[in-house]
């Protein structure tokens, strides 16, 4: 089964990290799933505007500033992700500390050099 990531702060701005994010993983042949603040498509991927009805989630990929993110916590959690990742710009001690009592892997890194590095 191939392992899905939720790309958390997906933008349809062609300029954004979070679009490269999903280019880059769908040329990666990753499955993703998008959220962001509109619905519209990227690369292929629908980008959807809530966290309902998501499941498998292997590793959430984060593009949203730490208070933004505060919403996130429980639905994050549930989803049970192996790992969240925290590009630059997301860092958030507070949400580390939640996601390790939940036993979830933190890596603080850019994804896309985690996919250009092939450290994905």
């Amino acid at each position: 089964m191939q392992k899905k990531t939720l790309v958390l702060g997906a933008s349809l701005k062609e300029d954004r990290y979070s679009n490269f994010a999903i280019h880059k993983l769908v040329s990666h042949n990753h499955k993703v799933i998008a959220v962001g603040l509109r619905k519209g498509e990227v690369a292929g991927v629908q980008v959807d505007t809530d966290i309902q009805n998501i499941d498998d989630i292997d590793t959430v990929t984060l593009y949203l500033n730490p208070k933004r993110q505060q919403p996130y916590y429980i639905p994050i959690v549930n989803l049970h992700p192996k790992r969240v990742i925290f590009n630059p710009g997301t860092e958030n001690p507070e949400f580390y500390k939640i996601l390790r009592e939940a036993n979830i892997e933190i890596e603080v890194a850019c994804t896309l050099v985690l996919l250009s590095t092939n450290q994905y």
